[in-house]
């Protein structure tokens, strides 16, 4: 992206910057240990630690299903490009990161609609090299057909895409058809493409902390909509589960011994190949 292009899509955007009220991405990246995020979105934060400990080490084990997705459609499906919508803050081990320690060719286009991760993407971009590999652009999930188009000007739609929904179905209410805006997302994309995609979900957490979930994430930027395993699954339909299927996220694959309080994550993780 050009230098003039970049100040005014800066300045379009962080005009807008609510820093007052919590945002998801922010909120996670506080999770992780980040250090780009406010007063509000720390308090969210620790306000749901309270109601459900283990919020820490979801989001551990969410950034660490990333990494062994990205590096398995990497090396065993062959997929050079990936389309990661919601990224959220980059932080280490992105999805650019690690694909590129596989496959420095790997094409990676990041769309995200939230202030903070836009200008952050700048001094992301600043390190990728001259061949451009990654590029962000400015998108919303919910407007999927748009997020197709641009894509399509930067990735090679002839060739397989890994469209990354990871951890950001679950702030879609179901009247805004999340299962709907996958289908028209993937409906471009050639066989051999496929889906990565995590999901918050109660099947493995109290009533008590789904609740007080839900209720911080309702005075925040967006809701929080956990989902049961057959909703989760149904995400995939027309795609072919790459073992061992849809599963608690620090199970699909690991690399070693599950991390200590794995049984309490309530987040469920998946690869899906288009046919």
């Amino acid at each position: 992206m050009a230098e003039q292009d970049w100040r005014e899509w800066e300045g379009r955007v962080l005009g807008d910057l609510r820093t007052d009220v919590p945002h998801p991405a922010r909120m996670y990246d506080y999770y992780l240990g980040g250090k780009d995020n406010f007063p509000a979105d720390r308090e969210a934060a620790e306000a749901v630690i309270r109601a459900y400990p283990a919020s820490r080490i979801t989001a551990l084990a969410n950034r660490a299903f990333l990494g062994r997705a990205v590096r398995h459609v990497v090396g065993e499906l062959g997929v050079r490009q990936f389309l990661d919508v919601g990224t959220g803050i980059p932080t280490q081990s992105n999805t650019n990161e690690v694909a590129h320690e596989v496959a420095p060719d790997a094409r990676v286009l990041y769309v995200d609609n939230d202030p903070i991760v836009l200008s952050h993407a700048r001094a992301l971009l600043a390190h990728a090299d001259e061949g451009q590999r990654t590029q962000v652009m400015l998108g919303d999930l919910r407007d999927p057909e748009a997020i197709a188009a641009e894509a399509r000007k930067l990735l090679d739609f002839d060739q397989p895409v890994a469209l990354m929904l990871v951890a950001i179905l679950h702030f879609l209410r179901d009247e805004e058809e999340p299962g709907d805006i996958v289908r028209k997302l993937l409906a471009p994309l050639p066989p051999g493409s496929a889906l990565i995609l995590t999901h918050a979900t109660m099947d493995y957490a109290s009533q008590e902390a789904v609740t007080a979930g839900k209720d911080v994430y309702s005075r925040a930027t967006a809701p929080f909509v956990p989902r049961g395993r057959s909703e989760v699954e149904s995400f995939f339909d027309g795609m072919e589960l790459v073992e061992p299927g849809l599963v608690q996220a620090p199970r699909w694959r690991p690399d070693g011994a599950l991390p200590e309080g794995s049984d309490v994550i309530s987040l469920y993780g998946g690869v899906g190949v288009k046919r």
